[in-house]
C-alpha cells in the first residue's frame, strides 16, 4: 500500500472516531415501575368465643296478687332478651321463708345468686356473714337515701323502691272518706255494721301491724341506743289494749291472717283495710276510683301511726365468684335504671328507689302515690339489726295471747319484755 492511500484511511478513521464522539448521547429507557407489593395472605381474625351460659337463682318475696311477681320475673326476660346467655331461676317465698331458707342455704354452702328482700334481713344476714356489702360495687348516690340497710359503716343492700309501709285503704262506696282519728274510726264502725259491713281489716298474726299504733302512742321498740328492746312500757300497753278493743267492739273481725284480711277488702265485704303499699297496684286495678288511699287514723289524744318504712332491696349472697358479681351488679344497674323504675311505679304503683324517678309525672302526678307518701313521711325507719329478728319472735306470740283473751296487756308486755332481752343475750 502507498504512503498516501495509509494516510488518507488514517484520517477517516480519526474523523469518525471524532464524529462518534460527538454525537449526542441515546436517550435513557425508561425502566418499568416495579409492581406494587402485595400484603402476604394471612388468615381470617379468630371469632371471639362465646360468653359462657350464667343461670343466676333468684330469690323474692313478692307475692302473685299484686301482680310483683310478674313483674320480677318480666324484668329477668328482659335482660336475657339483651344477654341471652344469662338465664335466670325465679323462686318466690314468703317473707319469713326466704330469710330461714337463705339462712340455711348459705350456711350450707349453697346460696343462690341473688335476693329481692326486705331490710330487716340484712341485720341477720350480716351477723352470719352471708351478704356482701355493696358499697364498692354500685353507685348507691343515685338511690334513696340507703341508711336502712347501712350496718357497721357499709350497706348491705341496693334499693328497688321506696316505702314498704302499711296505710289505710278505704272502699268508697262503703265509707265517703276515712276517718281522722280512732274516735271518729269507732263512731264509723257503729254504722258499717249495722249495715252488715265489717269496719275493718288487718293481718292480725304479726307484730308489724302492732308497730304503727306503738308509735302513735309514743312507744318504739329500742332504746336510744338502737339495739336495747323497750317493749315492756305503758304504750305497749295501750297499743295491746287498743287492738283488743277493736276487736271486742266487732270493729275488726274474731281472726284474720293477712290472705283473710286481703279477701274480705277485695269481695266488699269490709270498708277499710290496712295494708302495705306492695298492694296498692292491685287495689287500685280492682277498684278504680273507688279505692281510697289515706294515713291510719290518728289516735284520739296521742298521734298519727308511725309505720316502719323501709322499701325492697337486692342483696348478693357471699362467696359468689367474680364473673357471678359482674352479672349480678349489671342487673341490678338494669332493674333500678330510670326505664325501669319508671314501668315499676306504673305496674306496681310503688314508689321508687332511683332519685331520677321521683320526679316523672307518674309519681307527680298520682292521687295513690300521694296517699302513699303522705303516709310514709309520718313513718319511722325499719330497724336493720339482728336485735330486732328479738323483738318480733317475742311480740308475736303475746300480741296473739292478748287478742285470744288469755293474757292481759300487762302481762303480755312483760312477757315481750322477757323474752327479747333473753334473746339478745345469746347474740353477744
Amino acid at each position: 500500500m502507498s504512503k498516501k492511500l495509509w494516510m488518507l484511511m488514517s484520517l477517516l478513521i480519526v474523523a469518525a472516531m471524532v464524529l462518534g464522539a460527538c454525537a449526542p448521547a441515546a436517550a435513557p429507557t425508561e425502566e418499568a415501575a416495579p409492581p406494587p407489593e402485595q400484603p402476604a395472605p394471612t388468615e381470617a381474625p379468630p371469632e371471639p368465643p362465646a360468653p359462657e351460659p350464667v343461670n343466676i337463682q333468684l330469690w323474692h318475696q313478692e307475692g302473685e296478687a299484686e301482680n310483683a311477681a310478674q313483674y320480677v320475673q318480666a324484668l329477668a326476660d328482659a335482660y336475657t332478651a339483651m344477654h341471652p346467655e344469662v338465664t335466670f331461676e325465679l323462686t318466690n317465698k314468703q317473707t319469713e321463708t326466704l330469710r330461714e331458707d337463705f339462712q340455711t342455704a348459705a350456711l350450707a354452702g349453697a346460696p343462690p345468686d341473688l335476693l329481692w328482700t326486705v331490710n330487716d334481713h340484712a341485720g341477720p344476714f350480716t351477723t352470719a356473714e352471708i351478704i356482701l356489702p355493696v358499697d364498692e360495687l354500685v353507685d348507691l348516690g343515685k338511690y334513696v337515701d340507703s341508711s336502712a340497710v347501712r350496718l357497721g359503716g357499709q350497706t348491705w343492700g341496693v334499693p328497688i323502691s321506696s316505702g314498704n309501709h302499711l296505710m289505710l285503704y278505704f272502699n268508697k262506696d262503703l265509707i265517703a272518706e276515712a276517718p281522722a282519728d280512732t274516735a271518729a274510726l269507732l263512731a264509723a264502725a257503729e254504722e258499717l255494721k249495722a249495715a252488715g259491713v265489717t269496719p275493718l281489716v288487718y293481718n292480725q298474726t304479726e307484730p308489724f301491724w302492732l308497730v304503727p299504733w306503738l308509735g302513735g302512742f309514743g312507744g318504739a321498740v329500742f332504746a336510744e341506743d338502737g339495739v336495747t328492746p323497750t317493749l315492756n312500757t305503758p304504750e305497749m300497753v295501750s297499743t295491746l289494749a287498743w287492738l283488743k278493743q277493736l276487736k271486742d267492739e266487732g270493729v275488726v273481725p274474731a281472726e284474720s291472717d293477712y290472705d283473710g284480711a286481703d279477701t274480705l277488702f277485695k269481695e266488699g265485704k269490709a270498708a277499710m283495710i290496712i295494708n302495705g303499699d306492695w298492694t296498692l297496684g292491685a287495689y287500685k286495678d280492682l277498684f278504680g276510683d273507688k279505692l281510697g288511699v289515706a294515713r291510719i287514723p290518728m289516735i284520739t289524744g296521742a298521734g298519727y301511726p308511725a309505720p316502719f318504712t323501709s322499701g325492697k332491696y337486692f342483696m348478693i349472697p357471699a362467696g359468689l365468684d367474680d364473673a357471678t358479681v359482674a352479672v349480678v351488679v349489671d342487673f341490678i344497674d338494669f332493674a333500678t335504671n330510670l326505664e325501669n323504675q319508671t314501668t315499676m311505679v306504673t305496674t306496681l304503683t310503688r314508689l321508687p328507689a332511683l332519685l331520677e324517678a321521683l320526679d316523672i309525672p307518674e309519681v307527680t302526678e298520682d292521687a295513690f302515690l300521694a296517699g302513699s307518701a303522705d303516709q310514709m313521711v309520718v313513718g319511722v325507719g325499719m330497724p336493720a339489726v339482728v336485735e330486732m329478728r328479738c323483738n318480733w319472735d317475742s311480740m308475736k306470740p303475746e300480741m296473739q295471747a292478748v287478742l285470744a283473751g288469755d293474757k292481759t296487756p300487762e302481762d303480755a308486755a312483760a312477757a315481750m319484755q322477757a323474752a327479747a332481752e333473753a334473746c339478745v343475750t345469746t347474740l353477744e
